[in-house]
């Protein structure tokens, strides 16, 4: 009985976790942004991940309560600790932009969380990884390309025009300039103004 009852709370207490994000999302898009804020935070010291990344983004935004990045990145952070992919995303972003600790630890944090947002799907985790391994002070051109292709795969105009630059000058693939120009077709097709001016190039 013990157990069941135990078993009881928890459902009610996600239920009740559930409701309170559903009705701050309802509520944000009605614009009622300090009443959004509340039930995601209620929800969110409840312990219910979604809720938590929603509070995040309120605090970094600044939507129904003071901008805070540091408040923001708390609860990034635990939502990341519960594998949210994109509080992974936010919360590496945070980590190598403000967050605390020396910037070695920061570093390799950072990117650990990329690379799991990355693997979970999260376009702007591929993008923003496919540049970092890119432009890196060790570049790893072979592991960006295959990066920038996901992100570019799941629709990403600019990494697309960046898979073009890639074939074009021989980074971390064998130089290609037939397969550079239909990266660059594709991205331009999709409104990246750069591959378009690369095309008039």
């Amino acid at each position: 009985l013990e157990e069941a009852a135990f078993q009881l709370q928890q459902i009610f207490r996600i239920d009740i976790s559930i409701a309170l994000n559903i009705l701050g999302i309802e509520s944000m898009r009605a614009g009622h942004c300090r009443v959004a804020f509340t039930c995601f935070k209620l929800a969110a010291d409840r312990g219910y991940s979604k809720a938590q990344f929603n509070v995040g983004l309120c605090y970094e935004h600044g939507r129904g309560t003071e901008k805070d990045l540091d408040k923001a990145g708390f609860y990034y952070c635990q939502a990341a600790s519960s594998r949210h992919p994109m509080a992974q995303y936010r919360y590496a972003r945070y980590l190598l932009q403000h967050g605390p600790g020396s910037p070695w630890d920061r570093h390799h944090k950072a990117v650990a969380l990329l690379e799991q947002a990355a693997g979970a799907g999260i376009t702007e985790a591929q993008a923003y990884l496919g540049v970092f391994y890119m432009r890196g002070l060790q570049p790893q051109e072979k592991r960006g390309l295959k990066y920038l292709l996901q992100a570019a795969n799941s629709g990403d105009a600019q990494s697309r025009f960046h898979v073009g630059v890639c074939y074009e000058q021989g980074l971390g693939v064998q130089q290609n300039l037939a397969e550079a120009l239909r990266h660059y077709r594709r991205s331009a097709a999709a409104g990246n103004r750069q591959a378009r001016d690369r095309l008039r190039a």
